[in-house]
């Protein structure tokens, strides 16, 4: 049977669960990064040496939230990383920005150089049709209907194999992607 603290955590995220991700979600750009926040505020709470001793516990989750989305917001200013992230369990893997962002300092310009240069070596490992798919719909940014038109090819297809190409690449760039946002 859980402890009094296990139990007033768990009281405390149904109470406050929706209402602190429509906060937090109010101020960032997607779901996910809103879904990303709000864990790490269970997260802090869960580490709280004596989360019950918090006396205005609405005050102290909300304050969390907001340092938690000002980091975000100063983490992406400063490394201009804007969207570089694994979007969801299905395989969007967005390049586009961190690709594309213009470059502030040599560091920066140099990361993105190795990036670019990893991505083509990955790209280059992936089967012909897996690679096509991936660079037109990710880098040229053309929707899968156009891609079905032009081949005669089934959507579903053409996500699926966009969907191994993205495993690959997100197992192949994993460390990179760790430097990046860690940079």
């Amino acid at each position: 049977m859980p402890d009094n603290e296990t139990l007033n955590i768990i009281s405390t995220v149904a109470n406050y669960g929706k209402r602190l991700f429509s906060f937090i979600r109010g101020r960032v750009k997607t779901d996910e990064d809103a879904e990303d926040i709000l864990q790490d505020v269970w997260y802090q709470l869960s580490n709280q040496p004596e989360a019950g001793a918090i006396e205005q516990i609405s005050g102290w989750l909300y304050r969390v939230a907001r340092n938690k989305i000002t980091d975000k917001h100063r983490k992406q200013k400063e490394a201009l990383l804007d969207d570089f992230s694994y979007e969801d369990d299905e395989g969007e893997f967005n390049f586009r920005e961190v690709l594309l962002a213009e470059s502030c300092s040599p560091e920066e310009e140099s990361l993105k150089r190795l990036f670019w240069d990893q991505l083509f070596l990955a790209l280059d490992e992936l089967p012909e049709k897996q690679r096509y798919v991936f660079v037109q719909n990710e880098l040229e940014e053309r929707t899968f209907q156009d891609l079905s038109n032009e081949t005669g090819e089934n959507i579903k297809t053409l996500i699926s194999r966009k969907g191994y190409a993205v495993k690959h690449l997100r197992s192949r760039l994993q460390n990179l992607y760790q430097e990046f946002i860690n940079y």
